[in-house]
């Protein structure tokens, strides 16, 4: 590496040690060093000056073996950055072993009976026997230097683990061949090498790679453009000031500096887990919680290569793959089984690749160009130094070679000669490619578009021609009934264009996937909304049992009138609804359109919802503690698929125990997902606080909301479930004010087991519900950037290991004993981070 990276800062490690311990303080009790008279053995540590790193003995996860290690000081869980003995770990018996100056001047961590198992291996002419010395930097580099003249004789940077620390690079020397990669652990409680390897690729612009057995691709970032890996449509403008590729055409290195482009209070790390996903994550000041700021991996279409030569892969599409324009299936076998990786082949043969010794006969059939935007680009890309976009497209015109093209701003002009593999397709961001395609397929183009065109046409002139004709008929027969008929022909009208909305995008909705009911079919399945047959009352509107004409029960929600959506939108939201499917979800049949009304058809659950269960003090007897658990488990994985795994990004905002259903199995099921996007984003807050306690600070007190605004209700319905009362049943005469601040003092106190619902008796499993009620209490924290997010909540409800430890709530909730209102009580003079506000939004 240059010098460039080097810590400048070493040289000054030492004198300031020193400095420190000219003053009374804690820190003249740590060790800054290791020397020859001077070793770290079993439960002792060095620190860097500042604090920020440690350095010593641990055992991942209380595995049975112990390593040297070094991890943020203070920072639990403990956070593990580099390891030096990953192949060669000591027994967690041998309480005998140390790290030590060996005689020949090298940095050596020898067994309790004086043998080494790991060294700094420099060589006896680099090395100073008498003077050597290692320190730990505060940019977590462990380094052995001449204690004499201060050279670098060796240093952790140059040797990467699986972390990607701030001010360190990666890369490679062209000249020399070294390069600098990250290498996965194997498991979480073994850090021996791993089957993954994070590196930056040798092409002009590189890309980042992770290689599975350092050779095989199995994730690609595309190609760099002087900002950002335009690879990955996530890397906004709050990225670009913590990723640089360094380039020195003399030296032959190219080098990914990364920087802490938050701030000094900020601590971020990025690093390749065992399972190959790299995953950027931050720890903010005063938060006890470490938080995802990026991953990859996120959808089976970021697996290299996963639909094959020439096939593009698509997240919200199904099937996910499909083959680029002029393509078909290698094998249609193949394809229908959902194996893509044969990917596919031209349908019709390129003029280039005829055979010169017979030219085609009629002139202007060449090969030409269709443009594909918002892509990924294939990997295995040429660069070539053309200022234009013409340019380049002529210089590929004029190549047989040139299969595909595109002219990236930050780059220039990309070409490809080989199969284009690793394709996909994005909803934001991307780029275009140009794709040489026969002269046949951009004539057929052009005629799918005429008959397209065509048809629709004319499907629209005989419904205006039938519906002009019907109007003047009825107009004709009854003049007295003008408007009614008028809201007929409307209604009717309305009808068809929804089945045509919903028909319309034929690869991504079946429209036998959504029903359309007929008004009166649901008026008779309902018996006109009987009173009898209501369900409940949600936010949105009532509920009502209904039974079809085959005897299948469904659930009936009749929306409020007040959603200022037209037609239009509410036909849109239907499709994006209707395409959110989970065994967690209920699942939304059909609905239907008349005048005012807007009907939404769902499949009927038995047993109701959660809420007639866990506060009514005979039927919460038979929620064993395996049932409950359950419940929480799929709730918490529903909430997963709204947040992070769908295709939308969806925020419930009116999660709480009504709103979980329960089918003949007591599985539970989240409704009312997606509503808030028909009601244009919008919950009446008045409502909700009459009835919930759910609702995060930040929302109550400002409206603002996030994922992490679920994540507070969850924990809210989580202490619910354990301790089977609810949260508003707390009164002014009460002790405590909420049930989390009951829940709090009793874990605070270590009494948490307490909270448990008495009619669980002590037939529950303690381990579980502690799990439980300690994650509730890091979802009910009051800064929404303390709380997990919910991939983080699944974790460690399937671990059962919650490392962080919870803050105590400051906001309570409270019933006002005259409103019977809920009401937002502070119990100190902080105030509410309310600091991000989200949107449901496609991804």
């Amino acid at each position: 590496m240059g010098a460039k990276y080097r810590d400048c800062s070493l040289s000054l490690l030492f004198p300031t040690y020193v400095l420190l311990c000219l003053f009374p303080s804690q820190y003249c009790n740590e060790t800054y060093n290791i020397t020859q008279f001077k070793a770290v053995s079993i439960g002792q540590t060095i620190v860097s000056p500042n604090q920020k790193f440690e350095l010593g003995f641990f055992s991942p996860n209380n595995s049975r073996n112990q390593y040297i290690g070094i991890w943020y000081k203070g920072v639990s869980p403990l956070t593990v950055v580099w390891v030096a003995n990953r192949e060669n770990p000591l027994p967690a018996t041998d309480s005998l072993a140390s790290l030590v100056i060996g005689s020949n001047g090298n940095l050596e961590l020898t067994d309790g009976n004086h043998i080494s198992v790991w060294s700094t291996n420099v060589s006896a002419s680099s090395s100073s026997s008498n003077s050597s010395i290692s320190l730990l930097s505060d940019k977590g580099n462990l380094v052995l230097k001449d204690g004499t003249s201060g050279e670098i004789l060796w240093q952790s940077f140059d040797h990467p683990g699986d972390t990607f620390l701030p001010d360190t690079v990666l890369g490679f020397n062209a000249k020399t061949g070294q390069s600098y990669v990250l290498t996965s652990w194997r498991s979480y409680n073994d850090p021996s090498l791993g089957n993954f390897v994070f590196g930056i690729s040798s092409q002009r612009p590189p890309q980042a790679f992770i290689w599975n057995n350092d050779s095989t691709p199995h994730w690609r970032s595309g190609p760099w453009d002087k900002l950002k890996f335009i690879g990955i449509p996530e890397m906004e403008s709050s990225y670009r000031s913590a990723l640089d590729i360094v380039e020195d055409v003399e030296k032959g290195t190219t080098y990914l500096a990364y920087s802490n482009w938050y701030n000094t209070s900020t601590v971020s790390k990025f690093f390749i887990s065992p399972e190959g996903v790299g995953k950027l994550i931050v720890k903010r000041e005063g938060s006890d919680y470490w938080s995802t700021n990026w991953e990859g991996m996120k959808s089976t279409c970021e697996l290299y290569g996963m639909c094959g030569p020439f096939g593009v892969c698509k997240a919200t599409e199904s099937p996910i793959c499909k083959c680029l324009k002029g393509f078909v299936p290698k094998s249609y076998g193949e394809w229908s089984r959902g194996n893509w990786t044969g990917g596919c082949v031209r349908r019709t043969e390129l003029l280039c690749e005829k055979s010169v010794s017979s030219p085609p006969s009629e002139e202007g059939k060449k090969d030409g160009f269709l443009k594909m935007g918002m892509m990924k680009l294939p990997d295995f890309h040429e660069y070539l130094s053309f200022a234009s976009a013409d340019d380049c497209n002529i210089w590929c015109m004029n190549n047989c070679s040139c299969i595909a093209y595109a002219y990236v701003n930050g780059i220039g002009c990309l070409v490809w000669s080989k199969a284009l593999i690793d394709i996909q397709e994005f909803s934001i961001g991307g780029q275009d490619l140009f794709l040489r395609v026969a002269d046949a397929e951009l004539v057929r183009g052009q005629k799918n578009k005429k008959i397209i065109i065509t048809s629709l046409a004319a499907v629209f002139s005989s419904v205006a021609l039938g519906a002009m004709a019907l109007f003047i008929h009825k107009w004709r027969s009854n003049k007295g009934k003008i408007k009614e008929t008028s809201n007929h022909f409307n209604s009717i009208k309305m009808t068809y264009d929804l089945r045509d909305t919903l028909q319309f995008p034929r690869q991504q909705q079946d429209p036998s996937d959504l029903p359309i009911f007929d008004f009166h079919s649901i008026l008779v399945a309902t018996n006109r909304f009987n009173i009898m047959n209501k369900l409940g009352q949600g936010g949105f509107g009532p509920v009502y049992k209904g039974r079809l004409q085959d005897g299948k029960e469904i659930a009936v929600k009749r929306l409020s009138s007040n959603s200022g959506q037209g037609i239009e939108e509410f036909k849109n939201e239907m499709i994006l609804i209707s395409k959110l499917q989970h065994r967690n979800l209920v699942r939304l049949l059909g609905c239907c359109i008349e005048k005012e009304e807007r009907l939404l058809v769902y499949e009927f659950m038995p047993n109701k919802s959660l809420d007639n269960f866990i506060f009514d003090r005979r039927r919460r007897e038979k929620m064993t503690w395996a049932t409950r658990f359950n419940i929480i488990h799929g709730i918490a994985r529903g909430l997963l698929y709204l947040h992070r795994d769908s295709y939308l990004r969806v925020i419930h905002r009116d999660l709480k125990a009504s709103n979980i259903l329960l089918d003949e199995k007591l599985n539970p099921k989240i409704s009312d997902f997606g509503l808030a996007r028909i009601f244009q984003g919008t919950i009446d807050l008045a409502n909700t606080r009459r009835f919930s306690g759910y609702m995060s600070p930040e929302y109550a007190m400002g409206g603002n909301f996030s994922e992490k605004s679920d994540v507070f209700s969850f924990g809210v319905l989580i202490l619910e479930i354990v301790g089977g009362r609810k949260n508003t049943s707390f009164n002014y005469s009460d002790e405590h004010q909420s049930l989390i601040a009951y829940a709090w003092k009793l874990w605070s106190e270590g009494r948490g087991i307490d909270l448990v619902d008495k009619a669980l008796s002590n037939s529950y499993c303690s381990s579980e519900a502690m799990t439980s009620i300690h994650i509730a209490l890091l979802c009910v924290q009051d800064h929404p950037i303390d709380r997990p997010s919910m991939s983080d909540v699944v974790l460690m409800l399937s671990n059962g290991i919650c490392h962080p430890q919870p803050k105590q709530p400051i906001f309570i909730f409270h019933r006002s004993p005259r409103s019977g209102d809920v009401q937002l009580q502070n119990t100190s003079k902080c105030s509410v981070d309310g600091d991000t506000i989200s949107l449901v939004e496609g991804r």
